[in-house]
């Protein structure tokens, strides 16, 4: 046997070992005996470069850092589901698909995973890609890590199509979770909140080999393409399994709502015993025919929902409250708890949102406190046991002065939130707007985390955003666990974020009541940071979408002497302080005064490229037909309620090709 041959086969016998391992569970060699077969299939590997093959066995454990993800647009967008929360509610959507098909039809039911959703492209049997959801368009190509995680094939078995998509879930196990909590807490480290995040942050790490060593999991639950085998979801789903994909065995086939109802009912209870978190249940009319006359919404499909359980609910005593402050100044209280165990996770801790919900529980040291998971994830206290409360200390009261800083606390009128004012000198605040400052929304200097903008600011190198601009490589590869390669990282990344557009720039400023869309609005209304600075708020609130209470908060900003002085100082560093002229010669009139409503699947652009157009040519992107509405552009599958209240209403449907002939974008 040649070389070439027993890599062959080694590559075959691996992937065949690998899925009686972690797919069905149930190992045909020994863990010494796979990794004498893995050492030799690596070291036949190195000595044949050319037998070179990324679907190899070897490739798993993750080898090269990768520096940032490339985003990559969905070929069919990622839609969330609608969410139910009771039986009654499940009952109208069977009946509601009942109407609409009025013919006979099952349901696959499913467990809902909580972990992060990812799409597989396969090819001759290959992994291709993988990438997240993303905002549902577009996600990030995360395939180098994904390749580490086991139960995601490598290379297919069987009769599969040449080509095909098929999405899921990558979970961490529990057991996981609690090792890597365990693990971090003993290094110092900010532990993870649920296994959600962990996973999410994991897939997002930018070095595979330590994805590799977080034992990520993957349960696949839609395969979609041009030529899949079944018209059946469920058949489908019974293929891939063949394909060498882990499809949970919880997944069940209903053809009445009583049966539905039954797989509820055993879910409910199963889901505790689950080594994986889960939070409800997913209910899909099967038939791929049926879905397909059944359409969309312009947010989830009209043949699926998500069935989530109820909150698990547990009691405990609370010890005390603390509280803490965000980048905008709001503070929150926080209740400190007993350790209970609740959804499959130890809680210490509940948020108790602002003084109103206090007040309204009438809290006291040494209660015994209900508490809850919001969706499985957000502990939160509901109720008091008032049986328990014997020599309880005092009662709880919002406090006055800033936890951090000192400063008297303001809580504005119709509010329910108190605020510390003191932008400037509140430590928690200034280090949350250089954390907002550098997020992926904003100025996206991806190469600075929370753990670092902690120890820059306690060094004093940086007391705003404008001294991130000032920073050298040898001012921080001195930072603990900062090697020179990291330093220089830091400086690249805060040199890029020059480039960013000035709507983002605004953006990240963190003016209270900015989002990303406001900031667009603002941006495009006033085109410079200089015309915004001296507009009066009768003037801002003439802006579109842009009320009172934003005008305020963004005249009140700019009003500040060190707010002005901060502006100045990025400038002269070179961030974005107005719209390219590029851009504003690209601007046209076509479509202004015009509220424009986008439903369906576009062939041409995204819909995200789609309400940029709208945007840069005056029109403004509205989500719900009305009598405003100028028009709507309509592509595949567009939902049958818009139609039916367009055609209602006598609002104009324009297809794509029609747009962009308005547009002079014919292509």
């Amino acid at each position: 046997m040649t070389p070439q041959q027993r890599i062959t086969e080694l590559r075959e016998l691996l992937h065949k070992h690998n899925y009686s391992y972690y797919v069905l569970n149930s190992p045909t060699i020994s863990d010494f005996e796979f990794d004498a077969m893995l050492r030799e299939l690596q070291q036949l590997e190195l000595e044949h470069p050319e037998m070179y093959d990324p679907s190899s066995p070897t490739q798993r454990v993750g080898s090269d850092i990768t520096r940032e993800f490339t985003q990559v647009a969905h070929r069919y967008p990622m839609l969330s589901l609608g969410n139910t929360y009771s039986k009654e509610e499940v009952a109208d959507f069977y009946e509601r698909v009942r109407r609409a098909l009025n013919e006979d039809f099952e349901v696959c039911c499913e467990l809902k995973f909580d972990g992060t959703s990812i799409s597989l492209t396969y090819v001759g049997g290959k992994l291709q890609q993988a990438v997240t959801r993303g905002d549902g368009e577009k996600g990030d190509d995360v395939t180098a890590n994904a390749r580490t995680i086991r139960t995601i094939p490598l290379q297919l078995s069987g009769s599969y199509p040449q080509e095909f998509e098929i999405r899921g879930e990558v979970l961490m196990p529990w057991g996981v979770f609690d090792k890597l909590n365990a693990e971090r807490e003993a290094a110092g480290e900010p532990l993870f909140a649920n296994p959600r995040n962990a996973a999410a942050g994991t897939l997002k790490l930018q070095d595979p080999s330590v994805v590799a060593k977080r034992s990520l999991d993957a349960y696949l639950y839609y395969l979609l393409g041009e030529n899949l085998p079944h018209d059946g979801h469920y058949e489908n789903l019974t293929a891939a399994r063949e394909w060498g994909f882990k499809i949970s065995d919880t997944t069940r086939k209903c053809r009445t709502l009583e049966e539905i109802f039954e797989f509820i009912d055993t879910m409910e209870v199963k889901r505790k015993e689950l080594p994986f978190a889960t939070d409800g249940i997913v209910l899909k009319v099967n038939s791929q025919r049926q879905q397909k006359h059944l359409g969309y919404t312009a947010k989830s499909p009209r043949w699926a929902i998500a069935y989530k359980f109820k909150a698990e609910q547990a009691a405990t005593r609370l010890n005390d409250v603390t509280y803490q402050v965000g980048r905008t100044g709001v503070v929150t209280p926080v209740a400190n708890l007993d350790a209970v165990q609740l959804s499959g996770t130890v809680v210490r801790r509940a948020s108790l949102h602002n003084a109103d919900i206090i007040e309204k529980l009438d809290l006291h040291i040494g209660d015994t406190v209900f508490v809850e998971k919001g969706g499985e994830i957000i502990p939160k206290i509901t109720g008091v046991d008032l049986d328990m409360r014997l020599l309880v200390g005092d009662k709880v009261r919002f406090i006055e002065r800033c936890p951090e800083c000192g400063t008297l606390l303001v809580r504005v009128e119709g509010e329910a939130a108190h605020y510390c004012p003191n932008e400037t000198g509140c430590p928690p605040q200034i280090k949350g707007r250089i954390a907002h400052f550098v997020s992926r929304e904003a100025m996206n200097i991806d190469s600075i985390g929370p753990e670092t903008i902690e120890l820059m600011f306690g060094l004093g190198l940086i007391k705003n955003v404008a001294d991130l601009y000032s920073l050298n490589a040898s001012d921080l590869m001195f930072l603990p666990r900062m090697g020179i390669k990291s330093a220089e990282n830091i400086i690249t990344g805060i040199r890029s974020s020059l480039g960013i557009p000035f709507e983002r720039v605004l953006y990240a400023l963190g003016i209270r009541y900015v989002g990303v869309t406001v900031a667009k609005r603002l941006a495009r209304a006033f085109n410079n940071v200089d015309a915004l600075m001296q507009a009066t708020t009768d003037e801002l609130v003439a802006v579109d979408d842009i009320g009172e209470r934003i005008a305020g908060s963004v005249y009140g900003y700019f009003s500040k002497e060190e707010n002005r002085v901060l502006v100045e100082r990025l400038r002269a560093a070179g961030v974005q302080m107005g719209i390219a002229p590029e851009v504003l010669l690209e601007r046209t009139d076509v479509l202004k005064g015009q509220s424009i409503v986008i439903s369906g699947v576009f062939a041409r652009h995204s819909r995200d490229e789609y309400k940029a157009m709208i945007e840069k040519n005056g029109g403004k992107n509205v989500g719900s037909v009305s009598k405003a509405t100028s028009f709507i552009l309509a592509g595949d599958n567009m939902g049958p309620a818009k139609l039916e209240k367009a055609a209602k209403l006598g609002v104009r449907i324009v297809g794509e090709d029609e747009f962009l002939s308005m547009l002079a974008l014919q292509e």
